[in-house]
C-alpha cells in the first residue's frame, strides 16, 4: 500500500469526497486523532458503496467488512476539511479490496486497505460470488495506473 505511487495520487482514484473535519476529531497534539481517521475512513468507504450503488444497476449489495489497514503518513488537522478519495483495488471471486487515500491541502496524509466480503442476504452465515454486475461496477471505479 504504502509503495504504491498512485494510492498517494488524489487523480488517480476515481471517485472521491470532501468531508469537514470536526473540534472533536482533534487530540491534545491538535491534530486529527487516530480514531477520528478511522472514522474518516469508515465514511468515505460507506460513501464509495452508496456512490456504486447508486451509479450502477447491482441493487443492493451486502459487505462484511473482514479487514481494515491503516497506514498514517502524515499529521490532518481541524479545521481544514479532508478529501478521502476511494477506488476498487482488488477483486476477488467472493471478496474486493477497497483502497482510500486521506489528503488534506493536496498532501496524501494516510492510506485505508479494506477487505469487503460479499454476502448472499439470504444466508447469515457465508459469503457469495461477486455478482457480473458488481464486478463490472468495480472495475469501472479501479485505481487508475
Amino acid at each position: 500500500m504504502r509503495g504504491d505511487p498512485a494510492r498517494r495520487d488524489a487523480a488517480a482514484y476515481p471517485w472521491s469526497v470532501e468531508i469537514q473535519t470536526r473540534f472533536g476529531d482533534m487530540d491534545f497534539n491538535a491534530h486529527l486523532n487516530n480514531v477520528a481517521v478511522a472514522q474518516l475512513y469508515e465514511e468515505g468507504r460507506v460513501r464509495f458503496n452508496w456512490h456504486l450503488r447508486d451509479t450502477f444497476p447491482i441493487g443492493r449489495p451486502r459487505f462484511l467488512v473482514a479487514r481494515v489497514e491503516i497506514d498514517y503518513l502524515g499529521e490532518a488537522r481541524y479545521p481544514a476539511p479532508v478529501m478521502l478519495a476511494a477506488a476498487a483495488i482488488e477483486v476477488g471471486r467472493t471478496s474486493w479490496r477497497a483502497g482510500l487515500g486521506l489528503f488534506q491541502g493536496g498532501v496524501c496524509l494516510g492510506l485505508c486497505d479494506s477487505v469487503l466480503v460479499h454476502r448472499d442476504p439470504g444466508d447469515a452465515a457465508g459469503s457469495a460470488p461477486i455478482p457480473d454486475a458488481l464486478r463490472a461496477a468495480l472495475g469501472e471505479r479501479s485505481l487508475r495506473a
